[in-house]
Order: C-alpha cells, then sequence, then structure tokens
C-alpha cells in the first residue's frame, strides 16, 4: 500500500491564503515547533525568521505558555461572553491596560487582525452617528494594509488583495504616507480633505507599514496628523496588529508618540501565536458614545469565540513574559544584533533603503522583482535551502524573529541573506 507523505495529502481539499493554486507547487509539512526553530516532515530545521506572521515572539511551544493554558483547559474552556465573563479575560483587561497607551480603558475582543480593525473602523463611524453627526469617509495611508474583511479591505490599499471587491467598499481618502521631506506637503493635502469631506476617523500603521514592505513612517509627521486629527473630532485608530507587543522596542509603537490613538488594533502576538484571539481598545469617550439608554447605539458586534478563555490565557502568560526582565534582555540582545548586522551590510552594492526599529530590521535588494514573480520565489527558496524562514515582500528583504532567537540562529540567518546579496 502506497503511504503518502503530507504534502501529498494537502493538495486533496485545502485551500492555502495568498495562493494561486495552479502556479504554486507543493505546500512544506511542518510537524514540529520550538524555540526559534520549525521542523518539515523531513526532520530539516528551519529557523523561524518572521515569527510565523509576527505571532511567536516568544518562541514557539513556550511552555510558560503552553502549561497554563492546558491548566485553564481543565477548568474553563468556552463560554459565551455575552451576557457571562470569566477570570481569564478580567486579568487580562488588568494586564493589557497596565501596559497600554495611558488614555485606553474599555477592550473589546474579536478574533484576528483583520477583525480587530473591522471593529474600530465601526466604533469609528458608530461614534459620529450616535453623536448624530454624518461623517462617513475613513482616512488611511496610500499602500496600508488592515486585513482582509470588507471594512479593512476598504481602507487597505493593495491591489493584488482587494481588487475583485473594491466596488463595494466604503469611502476612503488616502493620504501619501510623511517620510520627512515630504511632511508639509502630507499636511497641507489633509488639511484640504478635512474641508472637504467629513472625515470619521484615521486608521494607521505606526511607524511601520507591515505589508507595504516593512515602510517606515516618520514619527514627526504622523504627530502632526494625529494632532489635527484631535482637533477635529477624527477619531485615530492605530493598527497594531503587526507591531504590538515589543517588536519595536517599546510594548506599542503608539509609546514613540506624544499624541495617543483613540483605538487600539491588537492581534498576532497578543497569544504569542498559540490561538487565534484579537483586541480593539479605546478610550473612555469612546465607549461612552455607545453607553446609553436607546439599545440602538450600542455596539452589536460579535464572535463566538470572543473572549475565549484559554486564548485569554495564552495572552496574559504572554504578557508576562513581555514585562519579565529576561525577555527585555532577550530584546535588548536582538536589537543590539540588528544594529550590527546593518552597518555589515548597508554599505553593499545590492543593499538600499536599510532601516531598522526594535526587533525588525528590513533593506530592499537593488533588484526590480514582482511581490509574488518568480524571481521572488527564487529568493525565497534560496532561504529555506539554507534553513532559513523569510518570506520576502518582493524585493524588500526583512527580519522579525522571535526574541528568543540564539546569537548563533540569528548570525545563521544574517550570513544566508549576505549569501543573497552574491547570489541575486
Amino acid at each position: 500500500m502506497k503511504i503518502e507523505n503530507l504534502s501529498q495529502r494537502d493538495k486533496k481539499h485545502l485551500w492555502h491564503p495568498l495562493t494561486q493554486h495552479k502556479l504554486s507547487g507543493d505546500m512544506l509539512a511542518i510537524v514540529k515547533a520550538k524555540g526559534a526553530v520549525l521542523y518539515d516532515e523531513q526532520g530539516k530545521e528551519y529557523v523561524d525568521g518572521i515569527s510565523s506572521w509576527y505571532t511567536a515572539v516568544y518562541g514557539h511551544c513556550n511552555e510558560d505558555i503552553t502549561n497554563k493554558v492546558a491548566a485553564q483547559m481543565q477548568q474553563l474552556d468556552q463560554v459565551v461572553f455575552s451576557g457571562f465573563t470569566h477570570e481569564p479575560a478580567i486579568a487580562l483587561s488588568e494586564a493589557l491596560i497596565k501596559i497600554l497607551p495611558a488614555n485606553q480603558e474599555k477592550l473589546f475582543f474579536s478574533d484576528n487582525g483583520s477583525t480587530a480593525t473591522e471593529v474600530g473602523i465601526k466604533m469609528a463611524l458608530q461614534y459620529h452617528h450616535n453623536h448624530g453627526r454624518k461623517r462617513k469617509v475613513m482616512l488611511a495611508f496610500e499602500e496600508g494594509f488592515h486585513g482582509d474583511t470588507f471594512g479593512a479591505m476598504s481602507v487597505s490599499e493593495l491591489s493584488v488583495y482587494n481588487g475583485a471587491f473594491e466596488e463595494h467598499f466604503i469611502k476612503v481618502l488616502r493620504l501619501p504616507v510623511p517620510v520627512g521631506e515630504n511632511n508639509a506637503e502630507v499636511l497641507n493635502l489633509f488639511k484640504k480633505f478635512i474641508s472637504e469631506e467629513n472625515l470619521a476617523g484615521f486608521i494607521y500603521e505606526p511607524l511601520i507599514q507591515g505589508a507595504a514592505g516593512m515602510k517606515f513612517v516618520d514619527p514627526e509627521g504622523l504627530d502632526q496628523i494625529l494632532k489635527i486629527c484631535k482637533e477635529n473630532k477624527i477619531l485615530t485608530i492605530a493598527d497594531e496588529v503587526m507591531t504590538g507587543f515589543g517588536k519595536t522596542g517599546k510594548n506599542f509603537a503608539s509609546d514613540y508618540l506624544q499624541n495617543k490613538p483613540d483605538i487600539i488594533c491588537m492581534s498576532k502576538a497578543l497569544t504569542a501565536g498559540l490561538l487565534p484571539m484579537a483586541v480593539t481598545s479605546c478610550t473612555a469617550e469612546v465607549f461612552n458614545a455607545f453607553y446609553s439608554d436607546e439599545l440602538s447605539k450600542g455596539l452589536f458586534h460579535g464572535h463566538t469565540y470572543t473572549a475565549n478563555p484559554l486564548a485569554c490565557t495564552a495572552a496574559l502568560a504572554g504578557i508576562e513574559l513581555l514585562t519579565s526582565k529576561q525577555m527585555q534582555e532577550n530584546i535588548k540582545r536582538v536589537i543590539d544584533s540588528h544594529k550590527a548586522f546593518k552597518k555589515r551590510i548597508q554599505g553593499h552594492p545590492k543593499v538600499k533603503n536599510t532601516r531598522h526599529l526594535g526587533t525588525i530590521i528590513a533593506f530592499e535588494l537593488d533588484v526590480k522583482m514582482e511581490r509574488y514573480g518568480s524571481l521572488r520565489n527564487r529568493l525565497f527558496e534560496h532561504f529555506m535551502s539554507q534553513g532559513i524562514f523569510l518570506r520576502p515582500l518582493g524585493n524588500t528583504i526583512y527580519i522579525a524573529a522571535p526574541y528568543i532567537t540564539t546569537n548563533e540562529q540569528l548570525e545563521k540567518i544574517y550570513l544566508s541573506i549576505e549569501a543573497a546579496l552574491d547570489k541575486f
């Protein structure tokens, strides 16, 4: 009898994300993960250079997290969060509020990054509706990405994802990203938008636009935009799905800015890569716009697994790790290592626009290639052949490895990148 491997069995029924299956090859079967390493069904090891889409920042199968979730599993696995509450959600809310910017007061649970931003957009639109103001237009940055549900797609601008759906979107105006030299131009355009449209909210990725290719935003320019938003009652929504929980060197990228957002969207590293969950936090002012004797003014949005006790337990354990002395030392070690690597490569003739913030480092390979083209795929295959899991965004190469990645594992990543510079 023929024994099929996992990759062969996968092809029978599964439909993978971000995949044109007619053009793609077999999926690589991963059977185990520990620390910063993934293991395939042949036993080959891969250093996880992107924390599995920015989630497993404390390392895979971290026993500080898995043991606590296993214990919670024996106590309370799932319960409806409408009409009920439970200790893991309450404890998580108390822990999150301690590390969030000081103006955040209330937390709304959902399932993933896209739903976190979806909730944030709905909060902004309904906030004005509840106040009797006709504000129906959102503002977002060019090349932003905020998820795959319809509101999130509306405020995103990556046509490879959204092209088939654009006629169904809510109205969105787009600002160029302030990068320093264009700040005055961006602010003038923003003021023009304000004079012409009734803007409800501004959603943005603070400091780093992830899916756009780890593009950096000028903090002063962003701060000026946020200040003008507040002066004009435009709710500000920080999409911290990618940047949150230590990746920028602070708990949240918003911690670098003077003007704090009205709403913050969180997921990915929130539960340390163990279970799906999201949180959308907001100020008391936002919450109070929904607090009413009128039932219709409530936020009628809900998910079956909202505030799942196991996911809340994982998130609480993750925050305990994040705020520990050892993990903060790990973050500093990774930051210092990236600083040294940046010096190593930034003079290379094939390297341009080297940038680094916290545990994220990125640059462009000075070779023209499509986001999902054959050359990009060859670059991906090069890294995998060397036991390194990196996912280039077109010609953008970036690292966002777990904080517990060892110096030896980081060096292995660096060497594979330097080999790519010579090869491509």
